[in-house]
């Protein structure tokens, strides 16, 4: 059943989008329905609400769904929910684990069904139509939450069983869940007061509602937004798959001679490529100024809103801030450790992004650039782009070639049968909800056995959430004896090309696919017994553990010799291509690092400014120009389209949770690379036995020391990155937690 603290975020948008806009709730899982379930007739009249059949253990019908069944399904479904938490509350019965915290397990599955193709449609089909449900429904799934979490007698049953002496006896998986319920009661405010509970209550529903408009109108910039190329020399400069898309697009918007959508995946090609300086402009402004454009889109007055709505909760909840609290649970424990991680990394990524920027300087005045000319954030990728290829002779444009998207699919299935023993078989015998996505079975390759579904939804569209993310439609588990399978999801935004062509994509983008694979290979790892605790259920400092570690194996040379193979020739990548890409590796970091902890540190700042009133864009100027933010480059989210913060509570006072866990995936890997490399069997094998098939069973840090011998070190991060190691003598992971992520993860 979902839980929790974060329940009131799922309401929020159930899941919005890791990367991609979360929801820290459990994903839907699919044990027998209790004898209180909706009645038959509405069943029949709303496929929704029926059990998932087919082949699979079940698969989601979403040949059969209709976005005005959504309503009355949620209806339905949290009024059957509310009927068995009700019995479980009232049971005459002495609390046991098994009549109380199991039974809440069983629980709510027709609500985990129909609010998991819910998050779907919210993330991926979005449209006018469904936008109305959704604002409208927000509000109600937080206060239904609200009902469960503020329900005393249930509260009352789960105390008792987490300071039963009994409960010591139990399996160390039900002591741990019996804490993780415990707990979330306690931090969405089971012990606060009548007065405090309604008031946490009505906080919800009004975030709820707030969260759900943020997501829609950064959604309605992004569709409503383009960059019109009136003319071929508007075009100059573009590689071919990017003239391809932007040709297709301008014929279906019947506008000039190409169009460039307001998203990342055309973005920042065009910025990285454009001979066209005015147009970069345009077209960095449009991305950079979603939700800041004034007018019914803007998002200003919502963040101010929301912050002030976090502050108030967080203090009658007992927390300094909304970050105290968020941080809570998590391996950091406090946002001073988040702080203190963050800072040690900033200033040697400043100094670095100097470096570069004087490269881009001398190489532009090289090229006739006037005395007094600046590197603006518009000319930041294409002097960088410059830059890379006058040193390193490396050409983005030139590995591109070697990097279809299907091919490094491929790739990533070749790594999970070596790492995890997984074989992935192409199905064609279950519904999908738009004709991009396709479907495979996932199996254990020694056993035959089936593992799972992995759904891939590659490309961009309209009422698509922008980015890449992680779903779990069904979470893996085995309660009363019962196996069920997980079904896990990519979602990318990949731009198509012409028809029948390959897709061809960048390094970045493909570090992203193995990124968001890793989430996925952490859903489909999961070895436990209670959904709660399943797959990448985990603590946002650590969920991003598992992804960030898999983009390490892109670069190996089993990976890129099978799969790096050029579209037209079919060759596999040349070796002085790779070594000029190894050589390069840190090229760049200093833009990259900065970028991200820019809106790393923004968010942590707003969330640790209590109750004051904030105005959104004055507070990012002037905290930016406190850290000494460069001039030449903006934060990778900008405060009005952040949506990792602002669509749901999902990453708020948590963005540095990427910088956290790539600490731990650094120092993994080379765990790997000091044995006997990145294939080594017996590394691999504590790699999936003490963190990816675990879930939340066991405290991470703890997990992360079983499967390392030792906490991590920050030295391994600073090696990658090409920045001095004397700079940045802390490492995370100490911290002990509980508490759980959620079933969407969303791309950095």
């Amino acid at each position: 059943m979902p839980l929790p603290f974060a329940i009131s975020n799922r309401l929020a948008g159930f899941t919005a989008t890791l990367g991609l806009a979360v929801a820290l709730l459990p994903a839907p899982t699919m044990a027998q329905t209790p004898a209180s379930a909706t009645s038959a007739a509405a069943r029949a009249t709303m496929p929704l609400l029926a059990a998932w059949g087919g082949p699979h253990g079940g698969v989601p019908a979403f040949d059969k769904v209709r976005v005005a069944d959504f309503k009355p399904a949620l209806e339905a479904a949290m009024a059957e929910n509310l009927t068995e938490i009700n019995a479980i509350a009232s049971n005459p019965a002495a609390p046991t684990f098994e009549n109380t915290i199991a039974a809440m397990e069983r629980s709510g599955q027709t609500l985990t069904r129909v609010s998991a193709i819910y998050d779907i449609w919210s993330s991926t089909l979005n449209d006018p139509a469904f936008a109305a449900v959704e604002t409208e429904m927000a509000p109600k799934l937080a206060a239904f939450y609200d009902q469960i979490t503020q329900n005393a007698a249930l509260f009352k049953r789960i105390e008792a069983v987490y300071n039963a002496p009994a409960t010591k006896k139990l399996t160390v998986e039900q002591q741990r869940l019996t804490e993780v319920q415990y707990k979330q009661f306690v931090r969405a405010g089971a012990k606060l007061d009548a007065t405090a509970k309604a008031r946490v209550s009505e906080i919800n529903q009004q975030l709820a509602g707030l969260f759900t408009k943020f997501s829609q109108n950064v959604l309605a910039d992004e569709a409503n937004q383009v960059l019109v190329l009136e003319t071929a020399q508007d075009l100059a400069g573009l590689p071919a798959s990017l003239v391809d898309a932007a040709k297709t697009t301008a014929t279906i918007r019947n506008s000039g001679v190409g169009v460039i959508t307001n998203t990342r995946s055309s973005i920042d090609p065009f910025l990285t490529y454009s001979t066209q300086r005015p147009l970069r402009e345009k077209a960095w402004r449009m991305f950079t100024n979603r939700g800041d454009n004034g007018g019914a889109h803007d998002n200003n007055a919502i963040i101010t809103q929301i912050l002030q709505l976090r502050a108030e909760r967080a203090k009658l909840l007992g927390y300094a801030t909304h970050a105290h609290l968020r941080l809570d649970n998590t391996m950091a424990k406090t946002p001073e450790a988040a702080m203190d991680l963050m800072l040690k990394v900033w200033q040697p990524a400043v100094a670095r992004e100097h470096e570069e920027v004087a490269d881009m300087l001398a190489l532009a005045k090289k090229e006739g650039a006037p005395a007094n000319f600046k590197i603006e954030p518009w000319d930041y990728r294409y002097y960088a782009e410059k830059v890379r290829k006058a040193r390193y002779d490396l050409d983005q444009n030139e590995v591109k070639q070697y990097l279809q998207l299907d091919k490094m699919r491929e790739g990533m299935f070749w790594v999970a049968g070596e790492l995890f023993n997984f074989a992935f078989v192409p199905v064609t015998d279950v519904p999908v909800y738009h004709p991009d996505v396709k479907v495979w079975q996932v199996n254990d390759k020694a056993t035959g056995q089936q593992i799972g579904l992995w759904y891939f939804d590659p490309y961009a569209r309209a009422g698509k959430n922008s980015g890449a993310w992680m779903n779990a439609y069904r979470n893996q588990e085995r309660m009363d004896g019962k196996a069920v399978t997980t079904i896990v999801s990519n979602n990318s935004n990949f731009v198509k090309g012409k028809p029948g062509e390959p897709v061809l994509i960048s390094w970045t983008d493909a570090t992203t696919l193995f990124h968001e694979f890793g989430h996925a290979l952490h859903g489909l790892s999961s070895n436990v017994t209670y959904p709660t605790l399943s797959g990448t259920s985990v603590v946002r400092d650590y969920v991003e553990f598992p992804s960030q570690v898999l983009e390490n194996w892109l670069a190996t040379p089993e990976v890129l010799s099978k799969y790096a193979l050029h579209y037209q020739t079919g060759k596999p990548i040349p070796q002085a291509l790779v070594d000029r890409i190894n050589k390069a590796s840190s090229f760049n970091e200093g833009f990259a690092t900065t970028e991200f902890l820019a809106s790393a540190l923004i968010d942590m700042k707003l969330h640790l400014a209590g109750a004051q009133k904030i105005d959104p864009d004055k507070f990012e100027r002037e905290t930016l120009a406190g850290l000494g933010m460069p001039h030449e480059l903006v934060m990778r989210h900008r405060t009005p389209q952040f949506t990792h913060v602002f669509s749901s509570d999902g990453y708020s006072a948590g963005y540095y949770s990427y910088l956290w866990s790539v600490v731990l995936a650094a120092d993994a890997f080379s765990a790997f690379t000091e044995a006997g490399g990145p294939y080594d069997k017996a590394v691999a094998a504590r790699l999936r036995n003490h963190v990816f098939t675990v879930g939340n069973t066991v405290d991470p840090a703890a997990g992360y020391r079983a499967f390392r011998g030792r906490d991590p070190k920050i030295d391994a991060l600073m090696k990658q990155r090409g920045f001095p190691l004397a700079a940045a003598k802390a490492a995370p992971g100490k911290a002990s937690s509980g508490g759980k992520g959620k079933a969407t993860r969303k791309r950095k």
